[in-house]
C-alpha cells in the first residue's frame, strides 16, 4: 500500500462512501418527483417514469467497460472527470425546458455514475489496511444503501420547493466529491487487460451477483404490490413496509464486512444466499402486514451479508484490474435487479406464493457458484 498519511486516507475513504450513496441516491431521486416532474414538462406520469429505467439501464451497461477503462486511464482522473460529468448532467437534468432533455440528462447520469462506483470500491484497496479491506466493503454497501433508502425522502423534502431543486442539490455535491477523488493514476507500463475479465471465477461471481439482486434486492416492487393485493394497504402503508430492507443494510453493512473477513468472503455469501432464499419464499405467505414488514426487514438483512461477500469477492476475482472485475459484477447485479418484474411479476399474477417462490429458488443458484470458487489467501495482520 503507498505510503499515504493516515489523515488523507481517512478522508479519502469518507469520501468513497459518500460517492457511494451519490448513484443510488441521484438515481432514486425522482421517485417522489414523478408528478410534478410529468406536470412541469408537459407529459404524462407514465412517461416521465421512464427516468428511473433510462439512468439504470444506462449505468448497468456502460460498467461493462468502464471499470477496465477507468483502471487504463487512472482512478483519480477518471472519478474526478465522473464526478464533473455527473454534476453537469444533473444540472442539464434541472433546467431541462422539455422531456428529451430530462431523458438525456439521466442517460448521461447514468453513464457518469457507471464510472465512479466500481472505481471508489477498487480505491479501497489502496485506503485501508489489507485486514480491514472486508468491513470497509461493507461500510460502503451500508453508504449505498442509505442513498437508496433516502433518496424518496431527500427528493419529497427539496420537492416541497421544486423538483428542479432537487438535481440542483445532487450536483453541487458531485461537485464537492470531485476534490477528493480516488487514488489510482494511468497504467500505461501494464495497462489492465480486457482478456483477464473473460475469467471463470469472474464469470461465476457474476452469475452469482445478478441472481442475488434478482432474487432478492430487485423485489421491493412486488412486496409492495403483495401488500397492496393481500392486505389491501394504501401506497404509504406499503412504503413503509418495504423500506426495513434497505434499513437493515444500513445498519448492518459494517458488521457483514467484519463477518466475511472473519470466516472468509465465499463462506459469508454462501450463508447470506442460505438466509435469504427461505425469507423470500416466506413473503409470499405472510399473513399480516406486520409480519410482512419483520420478514421483509429480516430478508434485508440477509440479502446485505450477500452483497457485501459478493462485492469482497469481485475485488479479488481480477487483482490486475479490480475496477474491471467489480463493474462488470456490478452491472450483472443491477441487471438483475431491473429483470425481477419481468421474471416474477407474470407468475405472482397467476399465483402470489409462486412469484416469491421463484425469486427464492434464483437466489439459491448462487450456493454453486460460490462452491467452486476459492477464498483468497487471508490478508497479514495490521
Amino acid at each position: 500500500m503507498p505510503d499515504t498519511p493516515g489523515r488523507a486516507r481517512g478522508l479519502g475513504a469518507l469520501a468513497a462512501y459518500v460517492g457511494g450513496a451519490l448513484g443510488p441516491l441521484g438515481g432514486g431521486i425522482v421517485a417522489p418527483l414523478l408528478p410534478d416532474m410529468a406536470a412541469s414538462l408537459h407529459t404524462t406520469r407514465s412517461a416521465a417514469a421512464a427516468s428511473l429505467t433510462v439512468y439504470l439501464a444506462v449505468f448497468a451497461g456502460v460498467q461493462l467497460v468502464s471499470g477496465t477503462l477507468g483502471e487504463r486511464w487512472g482512478r483519480r482522473r477518471t472519478v474526478r472527470a465522473a464526478y464533473l460529468g455527473y454534476a453537469a448532467a444533473t444540472l442539464l437534468c434541472a433546467i431541462a425546458p422539455s422531456l428529451g432533455l430530462l431523458l438525456a440528462g439521466r442517460a448521461l447520469q447514468g453513464a457518469a455514475n457507471a464510472f465512479t462506483t466500481p472505481l471508489l470500491i477498487a480505491g479501497l484497496a489502496e485506503l485501508v489496511p489489507a485486514a480491514r479491506l472486508s468491513r470497509a466493503v461493507g461500510t460502503y454497501a451500508s453508504w449505498q444503501a442509505a442513498g437508496l433508502s433516502l433518496a424518496p425522502l431527500v427528493g419529497g423534502l427539496f420537492g416541497e420547493f421544486s423538483w428542479r431543486v432537487a438535481f440542483v442539490v445532487v450536483a453541487v455535491v458531485s461537485g464537492l466529491l470531485a476534490l477528493v477523488p480516488p487514488p489510482g493514476g494511468a497504467r500505461a507500463a501494464v495497462r489492465p487487460r480486457w482478456r483477464a475479465l473473460l475469467s471463470g471465477r469472474l464469470g461465476l461471481l457474476s452469475i452469482a451477483s445478478f441472481a442475488s439482486f434478482a432474487g432478492s434486492n430487485g423485489l421491493p416492487f412486488l412486496v409492495a404490490l403483495y401488500a397492496r393485493d393481500r392486505f389491501g394497504t394504501g401506497p404509504a402503508q406499503a412504503g413503509a413496509v418495504i423500506v426495513g430492507f434497505g434499513l437493515a443494510g444500513i445498519a448492518l453493512g459494517p458488521l457483514w464486512g467484519s463477518v466475511a473477513g472473519r470466516i472468509g468472503a465465499r463462506r459469508a455469501a454462501a450463508l447470506g444466499a442460505v438466509a435469504v432464499a427461505p425469507l423470500v419464499a416466506a413473503v409470499g405467505v405472510t399473513g399480516h402486514p406486520v409480519v410482512l414488514a419483520v420478514v421483509w426487514t429480516a430478508t434485508g438483512a440477509a440479502a446485505s451479508l450477500l452483497t457485501v461477500a459478493l462485492q469482497r469477492l469481485a475485488l479479488d476475482a481480477v487483482p490486475d484490474n479490480r475496477g474491471g472485475a467489480v463493474s462488470v459484477a456490478s452491472a450483472l447485479r443491477f441487471t438483475g435487479s431491473a429483470a425481477a418484474p419481468l421474471l416474477w411479476l407474470p407468475i405472482y399474477q397467476r399465483q402470489h406464493g409462486a412469484g416469491f417462490l421463484a425469486a427464492a429458488a434464483v437466489v439459491l443458484a448462487v450456493l454453486p457458484c460460490v462452491a467452486l470458487l476459492r477464498d483468497p489467501a487471508p490478508p497479514p495482520p495490521d
